[in-house]
């Protein structure tokens, strides 16, 4: 169930913070056509039920479809139709967001264009004391100037997942600096095995990870750039070294979501989420273990983008009331559907911390492992990290990590962007 994080490529993950910029696609949007998905009956007429639209991107896990289904046809004070969206769900989300025949209901990531823009609105009325049980987290990357936005669905933290056969056959203990991941990546590629699976670009998807292990951040508190700075661009710089010993496997049959590459023996180390554990377990039994990007150096720390999916109500909503009564219903009121998407469709953690609590499956082993590390060192979506500068974040990274890019020159450049971005926004 990947999901983003505010990482910089354009993942299935993190294709979402696409969704954010939706002024920016509306002259592509325009061109993709009246094929929205919603259903025929907007309803509420003549005293028949309001009929809502909400819509999924294509979760990868068996089941997950049927379940979405399942709940929507639990629900009777409308009637709810399900669009699961195959290919690009974000270019589909910006096209539908800007008409009135769009959803009503629908998955995503917040980012500050979409409210500047109107395109949701606010929910804090439904969550009641129920507020007190969510994830600090959770509440923190769906708020902006105050008000919630956003109710989190999953929690979806990522970390490295490693072959302890190999590892033990080579003599090397899970890394704890950068240098030490390099190092055992570039010793445990043979003519057989990589090293290292970072994804089939190279590793994009480990530029957030690589800024916070330095110490840095996309943003501060205060809206301003984190990362222009010596220890951000030695951390970046790091990637390319990855690439440079050719320890990191590329082509992978899947991307650094699916655990195939991993299961397979194609790489002794690969990034992907918590999601993909249990197929790893079924694969591998006890013969892996997980670890968050490593800390730069002494002064660094570990590092993990703790992200997920979140859902939303339109604006453009003909019946904006009854899909957040919805929305309540399913994510705040119905802790029997939470935990079922949670924990059994991969693993996830409930944004709920009581269901969190009692989640047995994450209570043991490498599932307790990632939890752990998820509170120690997750790092969250900032609603302010707008699609153009993830942008150029992936493009900086693509220089550095394939190019070998002076990360200093790429990460200045980034700033200038980055500011003229935060201007426009808040002046």
């Amino acid at each position: 169930m990947p999901a983003r994080i505010p990482n910089a490529g354009l993942s299935r993950r993190d294709l979402l913070k696409r969704t954010g910029g939706l002024a920016a696609l509306a002259a592509f949007t325009a061109a993709c056509g009246g094929n929205t998905g919603r259903p025929s009956s907007s309803g509420g007429g003549g005293g028949s039920k309001v009929t809502l639209s909400q819509w999924y991107h294509q979760y990868g896990e068996a089941g997950t479809k049927e379940a979405a289904l399942k709940y929507a046809k639990a629900y009777t004070d409308s009637t709810v139709g399900v669009q699961w969206i195959p290919g690009d769900y974000g270019a589909k989300i910006a096209s539908g967001l800007l008409s009135n025949s769009g959803p009503d209901v629908f998955e995503s990531q917040l980012n500050v264009a979409m409210v500047k823009s109107g395109q949701v609105v606010p929910l804090d009325d439904i969550l009641g004391d129920a507020k007190d049980d969510f994830n600090p987290n959770d509440l923190k990357t769906n708020t902006i100037d105050g008000k919630l936005y956003g109710i989190k669905m999953i929690d979806d933290p990522q970390v490295f997942y490693y072959r302890k056969s190999m590892f033990d056959k080579a003599g090397i203990k899970p890394p704890e600096t950068v240098d030490d991941l390099i190092a055992a990546a570039k010793e445990l590629t043979t003519d057989k095995v990589k090293g290292i699976f970072l994804g089939n670009d190279g590793g994009v998807i480990a530029g957030g990870p690589a800024l916070w292990s330095s110490g840095g951040q996309y943003l501060t508190d205060d809206n301003k750039p984190g990362f222009n700075n010596a220890r951000a661009a030695q951390g970046i710089g790091k990637l390319h070294q990855f690439f440079a010993d050719k320890s990191t496997l590329l082509g992978a049959p899947a991307d650094w979501w699916d655990p195939g590459a991993f299961v397979q023996g194609l790489t002794a180390i690969q990034w992907t989420g918590l999601w993909a554990m249990p197929a790893i377990q079924k694969a591998l039994g006890d013969d892996f273990g997980v670890f968050a990007y490593p800390k730069l150096d002494a002064e660094g720390k570990q590092a993990l983008p703790s992200g997920g999916w979140t859902q939303f109500v339109s604006a453009k909503s003909a019946n904006v009331e009854a899909a957040k009564k919805f929305v309540k219903w399913l994510w705040v009121d119905n802790a029997e559907f939470q935990e079922d998407w949670n924990l059994n469709y991969g693993f996830h953690i409930p944004p709920r911390k009581s269901l969190a609590a009692k989640a047995t499956k994450l209570q043991s082993g490498a599932a307790a492992e990632v939890v752990k590390l998820n509170q120690d060192f997750g790092v969250v979506d900032r609603p302010a990290w707008t699609p153009k500068m993830a942008t150029g974040f992936t493009d900086l990274l693509n220089n550095v990590i394939r190019k070998g890019a002076d990360p200093t020159a790429e990460l200045a450049k980034l700033d200038k962007t980055v500011n003229t971005e935060l201007a426009r926004l808040f002046g």
